[in-house]
């Protein structure tokens, strides 16, 4: 079919007009995110030690050091899907501490983030401490965006969480947290247009040192997390955490935590 070159010009001005208005929309949407992942709270892949360089495990079941993680990470291909339930613990000022500083942890479940270092689909629990006053925030992510809390879910210690993350593509899924205790769940879901591609190699079990103001904020005593119930889909199978890696954190070369695993669960300790 031929076009005239003025039916063609029109055209080409209005798909100009239309093009524009959504490039200068993309352009502060990432902005937007690079702004907020500067000053606002995110999580990070795990850091060696002592450094900003990311520690890629090697799918030993020797322990492995992390500044920012501690926990179980399974290696593999294929896994879509993570669960586990634990009970909120009650996080404490450090030995040392300051009570008019900030202390906080975080425990998730997640896809991804280390051997595939390009996105994290992850959500779970913040818990903080500032003198007497005690915080938590439920929360999801598809890293590299930064975190998002949930509205309409309250968490107090003692109360039983059931995280699970559900990748319905590599660039699609779900983030659930459900309060097992008073009955409330609520879900995000992720419908493409993130900012990083799921590789589908790891699956995890984590209590994290998160990033605030592109730092690690100061580590709570989070006393012991256990994620009990983990599993994990691994193509049409689903498997524990028995085999994954252990890690656990070190700062100033000290250890803080200690990670154990079962057949069904993960179990990290602030010692």
């Amino acid at each position: 079919m031929k076009f005239s070159t003025g039916i063609m010009g029109t055209s080409l001005l209005a798909t100009v007009a239309i093009a524009a208005p959504l490039t200068a929309q993309r352009q502060a949407r990432n902005e937007a995110r690079r702004l907020a992942r500067s000053s606002g709270r995110a999580s990070h892949p795990p850091y060696k030690p002592g450094t900003n360089e990311i520690l890629h495990l090697n799918k030993t079941s020797h322990e492995e050091y992390s500044s920012n993680w501690a926990g179980a990470v399974l290696i593999g291909t294929g896994y879509t899907a993570v669960t586990a339930e634990f009970t909120v613990p009650t996080p404490k000022e450090p030995s040392g501490g300051s009570s008019s500083t900030q202390y906080c942890a975080s425990a998730w479940v997640g896809i991804d983030g280390d051997t595939c270092g390009t996105a994290i689909l992850q959500t779970g629990v913040d818990f903080c401490v500032k003198g007497s006053s005690v915080s938590y925030d439920a929360w999801y992510e598809w890293y590299p965006d930064y975190a998002y809390d949930f509205s309409g879910i309250t968490i107090a210690a003692g109360n039983v969480i059931k995280v699970t993350v559900d990748a319905t593509s590599t660039t699609a899924g779900t983030a659930t947290v459900e309060n097992v205790s008073t009955g409330k769940s609520v879900t995000h879901t992720f419908s493409g247009g993130v900012d990083g591609t799921l590789c589908e190699y790891n699956a995890e079990w984590i209590v994290e040192d998160f990033e605030e103001n592109d730092s690690l904020v100061p580590f709570a005593n989070f006393g012991t997390v256990t994620f009990s119930s983990a599993e994990a889909t691994d193509g049409s199978s689903t498997v524990g955490p028995s085999g994954a890696t252990i890690i656990d954190i070190e700062q100033s070369s000290k250890v803080l935590t200690s990670s154990s695993v079962t057949s069904n669960s993960v179990t990290v300790e602030y010692v």
